[in-house]
């Protein structure tokens, strides 16, 4: 029963990060490819110079917090008894990071559509980073939560397609 409920657990929040990253990648590609073929012609309001530092801080703060919570989470998951306590945190902790740099994402290519400054692709690159290292798999689960050898063979076993 544990093991069918830690695979749900994984495949779930698997796929979240997936469709995450499939809603934030075309977006800001779109955008980034308009702004550099030079024919974007669209009147856009002109936003004041303090409106886009505020943007590029925000994120960047957003970044910082995202990573911050995570690592609080994943300290709270290793004071847990049970495996599948520790993978819920994980999981919750995981979606928590997604949702926070899908916002980011979000973020960026608003201030690259309004802006057209290099400051949002940058951003967007750090959100990709995060993106990439945040991605569930057992191997970054084991490691970051310090599990035993049979919890990481069960891990191992739940990761692969049902």
């Amino acid at each position: 029963m544990e093991k069918e409920e830690l695979r749900t657990i994984y495949h779930r929040t698997e796929r979240l990060t997936v469709v995450v990253l499939l809603l934030a990648l075309p977006a800001f590609g779109l955008v980034y490819l308009y702004q550099q073929s030079g024919r974007f012609t669209q009147t856009l309001p002109i936003l004041p110079t303090w409106t886009q530092y505020l943007l590029l801080g925000a994120g960047f703060l957003l970044l910082a917090l995202q990573y911050g919570l995570f690592h609080q989470k994943i300290k709270q998951s290793l004071q847990q008894e049970s495996l599948l306590e520790k993978v819920g945190l994980y999981a919750a902790a995981t979606r928590q990071r997604f949702l926070i740099l899908f916002l980011v994402s979000v973020i960026s290519t608003a201030g690259l559509y309004w802006t057209g400054s290099p400051g949002f692709v940058f951003l967007f690159t750090l959100a990709l980073v995060f993106f990439s290292l945040g991605k569930p798999s057992p191997d970054r689960m084991v490691r970051l939560m310090k599990l035993k050898k049979e919890d990481r063979e069960l891990l191992t076993e739940i990761s692969r397609p049902a």
